[in-house]
Order: structure tokens, then C-alpha cells, then sequence
């Protein structure tokens, strides 16, 4: 009796190591967010967990969701966790049983209004769609504050935004500006009868603006304050009705390495790995992390917007955009 009672124990002791061994493997991460930010999540994680590597994909949301769409049509998307920029993309990505359900316990320290209430994907950053301006160029009461004054005519052929068709926030910004009944076509048509032209990618629109190509821009809070860090001459403006956006992660259903993406959704929502978000000049979604930015006074400014009314509204909103600027 005592010789079993040991190899139980002894058996028991066995269970309780497998339970607490170290992670390994590997988890992939399919994402629209800029190399460098993606660079510093994965040091983070894998100082965590040394035995995970993290893997990448980073591209345009355009390519990130053909990439996705491609891989449906084989019968399954090779990423363990999605993280791209427009939310609404979730929405489809929930109908199309894409996403496996999941609740972080993280979760608990985050606005819900930021987490699907099924369970199937969380806000894991904010960023916020207003204007950049090259400061060398612009200068005092010529500063735009709202979006209307980018209608002036002294920004005539002086105007870039990012392709919608390549970039998820810029869609995200258009389709919202596009379901407002302040903005809506008229100001598109504005936008295109005061010559503005259109980069194809985030990075591309906010660097022509730096370097003077353009006086203003339609950009990214984060991005305009990255290449301002490296002296370029650029400034960001959060004009009324600054279109604020936050950017989930979900997880791949049937994910390869499913208990990896769960370490990696939950180390992006942590206080830790949302530090290192805030590091990147991003906005944290969670509570309790000191920021570098006043969100107070962002929100403030933001627009006010209903998600299914823009992504319900989305079809006839690219058909407009496009029949203007294509």
C-alpha cells in the first residue's frame, strides 16, 4: 500500500510539473501595425516566455486581408492571432467564422465598450485619424483645426490622404466621415475639388508631409508623433470630430498554436504589454496605464459614431469614395 501510495504522489508531483512547464513552441501574428511596434511586442513577449518565438506578417491592412481572404478559400488562415487596424473588419471576421472565442482575463481591466461582448475580439490599442501638417510650411492661424478648413483653397494640390483600399484606418475614417450627416459625400467632393491626392500607404502620406511633397494631411496621431521623434518637421492636430479608432485582436479558430495566441492576446492587454504599446505612441485601452497623450481631452473631441451604422453603411460609402477619386 505505502510503495503505491508513493508512485501516486510521485505521479501526482509529474502532472503538477506538466501543468507548470515552460511554454515553447512558436505563434504567428498576422498584423497591419507599423514593423518597429510589432519588433516591440515581440521582445517583450519573448522575454516573458523564451520558449515561444513570435512570428510575424506585417503589411497594409489591404494586402493583411487579402492574405486572410486567400487563405479562407484554402480552408484555413495559417495565423495564430489577427491584429489589423479597422474594428469593423471583426465584425466580418465573426460571420465568416474566422475567429475562435476567447475572454482574457485581462479583460477585467478594459472598458467593455472595447471588447465584443460574444468574446470573440478586444480593442488592443487606440489610434485617432486627424491632421498632420508640415511645420515649416504651415504656421500659425494657418493651421487647420477641423476638417472643414482642409476645404480652403490655399490647400489646393497642398493635400494627401492614404488610399482607403490599402490602409484599414483610413477606410475606417472615410466610412465614418461618410455615415456623419455633417461630413457625409459633400465633404469628399470638397476634399476632390480642392485637389487632393492619395499615397498608397500610411507610412508613404505621413513622410511626403514631413518632407514638404504636401503641406497637410489626413493622418495618424501615432505615426505623425514616430517621425516627429526623428526631427522631422510635422505636427498632429486632433480637430473636432477627431475619428477615434481601436484596433482588436482576435484569434484564429482552430489556431496551430492555440495556447500560444492565448499567451500572446493576453500579454498584449496585460499592464506590461500595453506599456510598451503606450512606448510606441500609442493609446492603451486599459485602465490604469499612464499615458502619453490627454485622453480625456481627445475624447473630448471625438466623434461620435455607431459601428454598425458605418459598417452597414460600408458598400455604399466605398462606391462614393471610389466614384470620386478613382
Amino acid at each position: 500500500m505505502k510503495k503505491i501510495a508513493t508512485l501516486a504522489v510521485l505521479a501526482g508531483l509529474a502532472c503538477a510539473s506538466a501543468a507548470f512547464a515552460e511554454p515553447k513552441g512558436t505563434v504567428m501574428m498576422y498584423s497591419s501595425m507599423q514593423e518597429k511596434q510589432l519588433v516591440a511586442i515581440r521582445e517583450g513577449f519573448e522575454k516573458k516566455y523564451p520558449g515561444v518565438k513570435m512570428e510575424y506578417y506585417f503589411a497594409g491592412t489591404g494586402k493583411v486581408m487579402t492574405k486572410i481572404a486567400t487563405e479562407v478559400q484554402a480552408g484555413h488562415v495559417d495565423a495564430d492571432v489577427l491584429w489589423v487596424g479597422d474594428p469593423t473588419n471583426y465584425v466580418q471576421f465573426k460571420e465568416q467564422g474566422i475567429l475562435e472565442k476567447y475572454v482574457s482575463p485581462e479583460t477585467e481591466f478594459i472598458d467593455k465598450a472595447f471588447v465584443d461582448p460574444e468574446g470573440y475580439y478586444t480593442g488592443a490599442r487606440m489610434m485617432n485619424m486627424g491632421i498632420a501638417y508640415n511645420t515649416a510650411n504651415v504656421k500659425g492661424d494657418d493651421i487647420p483645426k477641423t476638417w472643414g478648413d482642409l476645404l480652403n483653397k490655399k490647400w489646393e494640390g497642398a493635400l494627401v490622404m492614404t488610399d482607403p483600399n490599402t490602409a484599414g484606418t483610413t477606410k475606417y475614417w472615410r466610412n465614418a466621415m461618410m455615415a456623419n450627416e455633417k461630413y457625409g459625400l459633400k465633404f469628399f467632393e470638397g476634399l476632390k475639388a480642392n485637389g487632393c491626392k492619395m499615397e498608397s500607404g500610411t507610412t508613404a502620406t505621413h513622410n511626403q508631409v514631413a518632407a514638404g511633397e504636401y503641406d497637410v494631411g489626413v493622418c495618424l496621431d501615432y505615426v505623425t508623433a514616430n517621425i516627429k521623434e526623428k526631427g522631422s518637421p510635422i505636427e498632429f492636430v486632433y480637430p473636432e470630430d477627431t475619428v477615434s479608432i481601436f484596433s482588436p485582436i482576435g484569434i484564429v479558430k482552430d489556431a496551430k498554436n492555440m495556447e500560444n495566441a492565448k499567451l500572446l492576446y493576453d500579454f498584449i492587454l496585460s499592464q506590461e504589454g500595453q506599456e510598451i504599446i503606450v512606448a510606441q505612441n500609442l493609446l492603451s485601452v486599459r485602465k490604469g496605464v499612464k499615458q502619453n497623450a490627454d485622453v480625456a481631452a481627445i475624447g473630448a473631441k471625438a466623434m461620435a459614431s455607431n459601428m454598425k451604422d458605418v459598417v452597414a453603411k460600408e458598400d455604399e460609402s466605398k462606391a462614393a469614395f471610389d466614384k470620386l477619386f478613382r
